[in-house]
């Protein structure tokens, strides 16, 4: 089953670390290692192994630029998505459909360098090859629709079988090397050095492939700058050591001549064994790249759709396996038309022009974004170096794209004239959207584009907090205020300023203003029955909150983003949220993470039905971050009773917030003794929980609104 036109279409967040490196290394190590080192070395003789290393060297502003704005916006469609937010829908479509394109060229080259390794071990008619690759394209399409998960599965175990097989290769070759080949190594002179680290470039591109599917990664801010700098580390060393044997071991004139050069080095340092498994390793390297390359292109009609600048159908995922159906159809179908009626042998080449122009572009579009001063974009990886980095990324593929000759340049012009054309008869109508360079226009005197601000922060909320935001802790330390009756919203704004201020030494009028100017000015939710004001205070030393419970339907007048004042709907709760100017990026955060918990259904009927002020604060809380335990003699907490808090023997890790007794919340300090009928607030990593959890089963309480 299908969602249904206009319903969120989620894609599930099933690729972990390992799937991230497996991913982006398994759609590097190909035609880079297996096809190219020949032509590299007639073109620079031993000093390809350096143009290897100066080719990932030229990659790393990109990818740095790249990884910025996928922590930042983890949205299938990547390079697509990231161009049309920041460079608006024109520069999405084409940075969409020719970046779909050029992969599904890719795909269908790795498909066919695939069915024509399977050949060399079988008797075969000529068209053999590319039934061989139609087959492997609808076997790795009937995988892809069966979810990521499988297919990252998949992805595992060939990166695993490639590299344990490349591994064998260096320990053989490595001790074989002949040094007297490397003499000369200057011989070709610097431009054929330059020139051929521009040919070997794209080798490492696959690396940044992975970001396509980043909004089908758990925790992105965490695995994808992680496992994109494995996979590139992984990558350089496979090329530099496998080009050094390579060099070593095979005569000049061989090495120069070959289109199988892993091949006949192994043939060479392990006879037939070596030349089977790694030939073996060469199919389990297109076999990865083939499946990145469907799993990755497949997004980018998704992306497009969702904005409107593809066809609806295309934006339909499985609700079942979370998986774009129609896009990994489509997709799917043109690799197998490439392959039947081109040569994507030769056509794939010309392709590599236009990524690097698209990896130009994506490094211009983090200049946009960090120059649009956008809060709500909030990366989790910055780029170092601002504004040298992108600036540097920004300029250095040209002279690379310029050298590759007019046939590659002029298939690019082709490539951005296909998605321009696109978007004037098919896009401009369906969309009205904008990217972040309106927000530089502002700084201009210029509109703003407040739909992407609103976009980046449903993505913040869908982020969570980060390792080091003190939300837990800001929630306990708040203040909390149990209103049956208040007149008006002023009043409650009174009440909530006097009582931060008296926490944060401040005059209350600076809350007061602040909050209700804020308010008027459009800059605080109402939703669900939930008010947010919220503000910035420059000189406090960390965020301050007020929890305010309203017994009574309150309604007042807010204003929108539009300058316009209207009536809010009845709230019963107002969250008055005070942060330090100088990290608006967690400020938003803790928002969002406000924001999230009011948008589960159950919040309501817990913050009505929280019978104490402790209570209402574990409302907030974590549910994998905090135990309430009851100590009774009747359950498995009875041996603390009589204890000091000290005595308790609780894991490290954990930390005892808080403490109920008789109505009251105490302190709770080390010589605290525990008496019958406490209730303990322990808080801790997610794993230290879950073992509290199975040890006082049976002694916990249930939930915030339970009775005490």
């Amino acid at each position: 089953m299908e969602s249904a036109p206009g319903a969120p279409m989620k894609l599930k967040k099933e690729l972990r670390l390992f799937d991230v490196y497996a991913l982006a290394t398994g759609a590097t190590l190909s035609g880079g290692l297996f096809l190219l080192p020949g032509p590299a070395f007639a073109a620079a003789g031993p000093a390809m192994v350096l143009c290897y290393l100066l080719a990932a060297l030229a990659l790393v502003p990109a990818m740095l630029c790249i990884v910025e704005l996928s922590t930042a916006m983890p949205r299938a469609g990547g390079a697509y998505y990231f161009l049309e937010r920041s460079l608006g829908p024109l520069v999405g479509t084409v940075g969409g459909l020719g970046t779909w394109l050029a992969l599904v060229l890719k795909t269908a080259f790795a498909l066919v360098g695939l069915g024509a390794y399977v050949a060399l071990f079988v008797e075969h008619e000529p068209w053999a090859v590319k039934l061989i690759a139609v087959c492997f394209a609808l076997l790795f399409g009937a995988l892809n629709l069966a979810g990521s998960k499988k297919s990252g599965t998949l992805q595992r175990y060939l990166v695993i079988g490639l590299l344990a097989v490349l591994a064998m290769f260096l320990v053989r070759g490595l001790p074989a090397i002949e040094m007297h080949a490397f003499d000369g190594f200057f011989a070709e002179g610097g431009d054929a050095i330059l020139a051929t680290a521009g040919m070997v470039y794209i080798s490492y591109a696959g690396i940044t492939k992975m970001v396509s599917v980043s909004e089908e990664v758990a925790d992105p801010e965490r695995n994808l700058p992680l496992g994109v700098f494995l996979s590139l580390g992984t990558a350089v060393v496979v090329y530099v050591l496998c080009t050094a044997v390579l060099v070593g071991v095979l005569p000049a004139e061989e090495l120069a001549g070959t289109n199988t050069p892993m091949a006949d080095g192994a043939a060479v340092i392990a006879g037939t064994v070596g030349k089977v498994l790694v030939s073996i390793a060469a199919i389990l390297a297109f076999f990865s790249v083939a499946n990145a390359g469907i799993l990755a292109s497949s997004r980018y009609p998704l992306a497009m759709s969702r904005d409107g600048l593809a066809p609806e159908v295309l934006g339909r995922v499985s609700s079942a396996r979370g998986v774009p159906v129609p896009a990994v159809l489509l997709t799917v179908g043109v690799i197998v038309a490439v392959v039947l009626v081109l040569d994507p042998l030769k056509i794939a080449k010309l392709a590599s022009a236009f990524q690097l122009l698209m990896f130009a572009l994506l490094c211009g579009a983090v200049i946009v974004m960090r120059e649009s001063r956008i809060g709500s974009y909030d990366p989790g990886y910055k780029a170092p170096f601002y504004p040298w980095v992108p600036l540097i990324g920004l300029m250095a593929p040209f002279p690379l794209i310029f050298q590759m000759g007019w046939l590659p340049t002029a298939f690019s012009g082709a490539l951005l004239a296909a998605g321009v054309g696109w978007y004037t008869w098919y896009g401009k109508a369906r969309t009205e959207r904008h990217g972040a360079i309106y927000h530089v226009f502002a700084r201009l005197g210029e509109e703003q584009n407040r739909e992407l601000d609103r976009e980046l922060r449903g993505i913040l909320k869908e982020k969570g907090l980060r390792e080091n935001d003190p939300f837990e802790s800001i929630v306990m330390n708040a203040v909390v205020l149990d209103v049956s009756d208040v007149a008006s919203f002023d009043d409650l704004v009174k009440l909530a300023g006097g009582a931060l201020a008296a926490r944060s030494g401040h005059s209350p009028d600076l809350f007061v203003k602040g909050f209700t100017e804020g308010t008027l000015k459009g800059a605080t939710p109402v939703a669900k029955g939930v008010a947010l004001p919220h503000m910035h205070l420059e000189d406090i030393e960390g965020p301050l909150l007020a929890l305010v419970r309203v017994k009574s339907e309150l309604r007042f007048l807010a204003g929108d983003v539009f300058g316009k004042t209207s009536m809010t709907e009845g709230v019963h709760a107002a969250f008055f949220l005070v942060s330090p100017g100088h990290d608006p990026a967690q400020h938003l955060r803790l928002l969002a993470q406000l924001a999230s918990r009011i948008d589960q259904e159950d919040f309501m009927e817990h913050w009505l039905a929280a019978q104490n002020e402790l209570a209402l604060r574990e409302v907030f809380l974590r549910d994998d971050r905090y135990v309430s335990v009851q100590v009774t003699k009747s359950n498995r907490a009875a041996d603390w009773v009589g204890l000091e808090l000290l005595e308790l023997g609780l894991p490290e890790g954990c930390l005892v917030a808080a403490l109920r007794r008789g109505g009251r919340t105490l302190v709770p300090r080390g010589h605290t003794r525990l008496e019958e009928g406490d209730r303990l607030l322990i808080f801790g990593e997610p794993e230290v929980i879950a073992g509290l959890r199975g040890r006082f089963e049976g002694a916990l309480e249930n939930g915030p609104s339970a009775a005490i």
